[in-house]
């Protein structure tokens, strides 16, 4: 029997409109990450993406963009044999960081790293659980490269296509699990 990922992963994204502010339909992935089935066939197919044809070299480092991010990030490095590298929000990492600013949907943010989580050349996947305007994982990406990484390409459980976020990473190798 086989699975059908997209019709169940889909299954598994519920709809919340006007969350986190008016007129924005949030997509959440609570049930998904709850449905072990689910769940552990999203880091399964990330995970055969970049171990494909097209994607034989090695990731070094796997980065999670905080938070959610983190929860598919890490699985992902565990399988591919990296380490887990978290971006975080202002004030939550305790040594010297790169920071940079970016806006998203529905405001603006800053992401920090630490200064010594890459060293010169590591190969480094970003993940995150959506791609909405491309903001976040840009500026992930950026900080990536500004302490020293290659950045390999990005994965997302979701795409959101009528945000353009692939516009904003111009040449970048993304991989979205759903599109909407």
């Amino acid at each position: 029997m086989s699975l059908d990922l997209d019709g169940l992963l889909r299954s598994r994204i519920v709809d919340v409109p006007d969350f986190p502010t008016p007129g924005v339909v949030f997509k959440d992935i609570s049930p998904l990450l709850a449905d072990h089935v689910a769940f552990a066939g999203a880091v399964d197919a990330i995970v055969a993406h970049w171990r494909g044809p097209g994607h034989s070299g090695r990731v070094d480092k796997v980065v999670g963009i905080e938070a959610r991010g983190f929860i598919v990030a890490a699985p992902v490095a565990y399988h591919v044999g990296a380490d887990f590298v978290p971006v975080r929000k202002p004030g939550k990492l305790p040594l010297a960081t790169h920071e940079t600013s970016y806006d998203l949907e529905y405001g603006s943010n800053v992401l920090q790293v630490h200064q010594e989580a890459f060293t010169p050349g590591d190969r480094v996947l970003v993940v995150d659980d959506v791609l909405a305007t491309g903001g976040t994982a840009a500026a992930a990406m950026r900080l990536v490269e500004q302490a020293g990484g290659v950045v390999v390409g990005l994965s997302v459980l979701l795409e959101l296509t009528f945000l353009d976020g692939r516009a904003a990473l111009p040449a970048r190798d993304v991989h979205a699990l759903v599109t909407y």
